[in-house]
């Protein structure tokens, strides 16, 4: 019986190739990063999730899904590590409302870039900005 679970397993895996798309993602729920490399990874992945303004601003929204996705994947991460590994206690709720509040802000502009929404990807942008003001202002 193991030995088909494990032969299944193999073609499961030949088949999909090495592609982290068809595989999930376990760093989220449990970080392989250091503390140090995530305030690192905090700043650059912020500064190229704001890098898309100008995408924004020409409007090339299939461009500003892209990247959006691809910086804000990885800013997650950090952020996540910095609330679970290098906080205290005390600080950790106003973190993660903080957290919360970048994210859904992303997913909503991620939306609005598809439906080409200007208004609410402009509005999406400026609470994203301000909620990773405020984030840096704690780590």
């Amino acid at each position: 019986m193991k030995t088909a679970a494990l032969a299944t397993a193999l073609l499961a895996k030949e088949a999909l190739g090495n592609s982290t798309a068809a595989a999930f993602d376990f760093r989220i729920t449990t970080p392989d990063q250091t503390l140090e490399e995530a305030v690192i990874g905090v700043k650059v992945h912020a500064r190229e999730l704001l890098g898309i303004k100008p995408l924004i601003e020409l409007q090339s929204w299939g461009e500003v899904q892209k990247a959006l996705r691809d910086s804000s994947a990885k800013l997650k991460q950090d952020i996540y590590t910095i609330i679970n590994q290098g906080r205290p206690g005390s600080q950790r709720p106003l973190l993660r409302q903080l957290y919360s509040k970048l994210f859904n802000s992303v997913t909503r502009l991620d939306y609005a870039a598809r439906s080409e929404d200007a208004g609410t990807v402009q509005e999406c942008y400026d609470t994203i900005v301000e909620s990773l003001d405020e984030i840096f202002s704690m780590i």
